[in-house]
């Protein structure tokens, strides 16, 4: 919530300085999340008095104005404002001053010939509105010279997060009366004197839904203009991100972000009938004031009329019956809605509004005659009108709750010693009643009070919680046990392993738009959030690579030339039964360039399928995965019976798997389509590697094997074998290795050549085999035995040793 300084000095008197009021805030549970000066914007610019207006030689548009800033010389300068003219005073920008609407620093400059010493600024230039059609005009006492900032009262700006057991304070009331509560002012509170009424209100308000809505009352206002509301409230309303609509919508805003009571203003003119809070029938719709259309059922309470809805309770008005520029006559509405009910529906449509934040957290169920009092003075005092008399519907929940309280407690379970007298001066400051025998009676207002130990958290908060005391837990003597289970050590292993191979770690969002997530899905059932964060964030991610992708994107749209990304994190489906479905997972993506250009490899080289494949094994195996037993097999579509879609390059991408149905990942280059739909220039390579589907060791023993490295040096020994062009070279070595277990240690490709000498439809495969001696060298009659074995085993893939 936003408010500013000048506001909350409405309602606090105190010299406190920002810094205070917000180092007070912090500690009291109220958290700052920013300050905004008003003035740091505003530096630069001065009241100025035009002197002369003249028109531009050369330019039938501009004039050149000579300005006074009250020190020195007239400045000179050009301006195509139409209202500029000799006499007026405005707003000077001076060389030096940057222009808060587009952050342009302002210079000395020739416009068209003639030397302009600045610029004269309209409203939405100093982002204080959308007018742009002139210049500022201000008063003619404005004092010339003075700085502009000075003059327009600029005042700092809070924003504060409240947290959702507070609803108390998302009004700047609220947030004032803690503040004073813990020593840093004097509350004033609003002395609301009812405003009296001349005749019946001539609508029948009743409340037709007692739970939905326990009280509902109005009046209605005759005559009144609805025009721009006075400077000072949207000046309060724009320091609160509210835009200024209207005389009558703002009164109803300063209403609710003031106090925190929401309140809704209709033009009498389009109602027809009583009007009633009620359950809304299955399929009736209403057009909100978003211009968006919500179909309602029978669990939603609605203001209507005759002719059909014109609010959802609680939540938004309609289009049809709100205030407009013509408005003669208003009915004034101010209820009180069930919060939870209130959550309900807004969660049905998918609605989060400023007043629902309000009414589904609890607002204050005794604020509504003194509410409707002061919009009503609000009103009168923008509009003009003459009021009826109120009608009341309904009662509100009134009564506070009582909770008998022991001070002893707040050592107990706060930590903090505080005296007795202390308590009963904070409880009694936030407006709880305090009898002599610790009878607490809470003011209705705050719902978030349940039994004493919500008063012990109010002493403490207030006292201060720094004054508790840091004091560590108590701990069995001797070594403690480890609490990381096996698949955390399995998560930390891989994570250094990724580091160490110089991936840079990322944190993506859990949830992803819902093209994207269906897009990696694979035809698995996906999870939808019914009430998310946004839009964009509505399905759980099926596959952690859209994040991935997201911020390669995001990496080399800010000039990255390449990105090594991998994160670890969790797959979400639906299971058997709606059940959630959570698989360990880390995904990794290698996109832009591998190495940069240089006078070595000529142009910058990209990543390929084979890039993946070495992260995925090299990471495999720090995972403690058997990888020499990984079979390479092509990566299938559901619709084959496989795991994968069309995610990957059905050319350049490949699984890894424990047998034909166990897969431990999947590799390669992303499909061209995978790229368009994240708007992705140039090949990018992933990997997946499913962390839950690794087999835990057999050896659950914690002793490792004595290194004792061989006495004698190994034997390396080359063959050249002819194969079909489309073997998997892994199976080669799989082979080769099987051929003797105990003797052949390791095996690898060192060369492949397709060329002359070598038949159509084969490969040459060239494999070093390294041999290992035991405790005595090989003989040449073993070395052949062994090397006979390699051949045979070639050959029952085919393959032909070359001579």
């Amino acid at each position: 919530m936003k408010f500013s300084i000048e506001w909350l000095k409405y309602f606090l008197d105190t010299d406190a300085t920002v810094q205070e009021i917000a180092d007070t805030l912090n500690a009291i549970g109220h958290e700052v999340e920013g300050i905004e000066n008003p003035a740091d914007t505003l530096a630069g610019f001065k009241v100025a008095e035009v002197l002369t207006a003249s028109p531009h030689p050369d330019a039938d548009k501009l004039q050149v104005l000579s300005v006074s800033t009250g020190e020195g010389d007239p400045l000179q300068v050009v301006c195509g404002a139409p209202n500029a003219r000799a006499g007026m005073k405005g707003v000077l920008g001076l060389a030096g001053a940057v222009v808060p609407a587009n952050g342009m620093e302002l210079r000395k400059s020739k416009i068209r010939g003639v030397e302009s010493n600045g610029m004269m600024c309209s409203v939405r230039e100093l982002e204080l509105g959308e007018e742009h059609d002139g210049i500022i005009e201000l008063p003619a006492d404005a004092p010339t010279g003075a700085d502009f900032a000075e003059y327009h009262a600029a005042s700092p700006i809070m924003d504060v997060a409240i947290t959702p057991n507070r609803p108390d304070c998302m009004g700047v009331m609220g947030i004032a009366r803690d503040l004073a509560a813990a020593g840093l002012g004097t509350f004033k509170p609003i002395e609301v004197s009812p405003v009296a009424g001349e005749g019946a209100c001539p609508v029948e308000i009743r409340t037709d839904d007692a739970e939905g809505c326990p009280a509902f009352y109005g009046r209605v206002i005759r005559g009144v203009s609805n025009g721009a509301s006075p400077e000072w409230m949207q000046r309060r309303l724009k320091a609160a991100g509210q835009r200024p609509i209207s005389a009558l919508v703002d009164c109803t805003n300063y209403l609710m972000l003031a106090f925190g009571r929401p309140a809704h203003v209709y033009d009498l003119a389009k109602l027809n009938g009583p009007v009633v809070a009620r359950r809304a029938q299955d399929g009736e719709q209403i057009e909100a004031l978003n211009e968006k259309s919500y179909t309602l059922d029978s669990t939603m309470t609605v203001i209507a009329d005759d002719t059909g809805v014109h609010d959802i309770g609680g939540i938004m008005g309609g289009e049809h019956s709100s205030a407009q520029a013509d408005t003669a006559d208003v009915l004034l509405e101010i209820a009180y809605f069930d919060p939870a009910q209130i959550g309900v529906t807004g969660r049905k449509l998918g609605l989060a509004t400023d007043a629902r934040s309000r009414f589904e957290r609890g607002v204050d169920p005794e604020f509504l005659d003194d509410g409707l009092a002061i919009l009503t003075d609000l009103v009168l005092k923008t509009c003009g009108g003459t009021p009826t008399e109120v009608v009341r519907a309904g009662e509100p929940p009134v009564e506070g709750k009582v909770v008998t309280f022991d001070p002893a407690m707040t050592a107990k379970l706060g930590g903090v010693e505080v005296a007795e007298d202390r308590q009963r001066a904070i409880l009694t400051a936030l407006d709880f009643e305090v009898a002599q025998d610790w009878t607490v009676t809470c003011p209705p207002r705050r719902h978030d009070i349940e039994g004493p130990a919500d008063l012990v958290e109010e002493v403490v908060r207030i006292e201060g919680l720094d004054k508790v005391a840091s004091v560590p837990l108590t701990r069995a003597p001797g070594v403690a046990k480890p609490t990381a289970t096996p698949q955390q050590k399995l998560e930390r292993r891989v994570r250094r392993a990724a580091a160490g191979r110089g991936l840079h770690e990322a944190v993506t969002w859990s949830f992803l738009p819902v093209p994207e997530a269906e897009h990696f899905a694979d035809g698995a059932q996906l999870w939808v959030l019914d009430n998310p964060i946004s839009e964009d964030l509505k399905a759980m991610r099926p596959s952690l690579l859209p994040g991935l992708l997201t911020a390669a994107k995001r990496a080399s749209d800010r000039g990255a030339a390449g990105a090594r990304l991998f994160e670890i994190g969790r797959r979400y489906f639906r299971g058997e039964g709606g059940h959630s479905d959570e698989r360990a997972t880390l995904g990794l993506v290698l996109a832009g360039e591998k190495t940069p250009r240089g006078w070595a490899n000529g142009k910058a080289q990209g990543f390929d399928a084979y890039d993946a494949k070495a992260e995925a094994l090299a990471l495999l195996e720090a995972a403690g995965a058997p990888v020499d037993n990984l079979m390479v097999m092509p990566v299938l579509s559901p619709a084959e019976g496989g795991e994968a879609g069309s995610q990957f390059h059905p050319g350049q991408s490949a699984t890894l798997r424990l047998g034909p149905k166990k897969v431990l990942a999947r590799f390669g280059a992303l499909h061209p389509n995978t790229l368009k739909a994240f708007d992705i220039d140039g090949p990018v390579v992933a990997a997946e590697i499913f962390l839950d589907a690794i087999p835990a060791k057999k050896n659950a023993g914690f002793a490792r094997a004595v290194f004792s490295p061989p006495a004698l040096q190994p034997v390396m020994r080359d063959f050249a074998f002819l194969v079909d062009s489309s073997l998997p070279a892994g199976d080669l070595v799989k082979a080769a290795k099987g051929a003797d277990k105990q003797a052949i240690t390791d095996a690898r490709i060192f060369d492949r050549f397709d060329g002359q000498g070598v038949p159509q439809g084969k490969t040459s495969l060239a494999l070093e085999v390294t041999l290992q001696p035991g405790e005595k060298s090989f003989t040449d009659e073993e070395l052949k035995a062994i090397s006979q074995a390699i051949v045979t085993a070639a050959e029952k893939l085919g393959a032909e040793l070359r001579a």
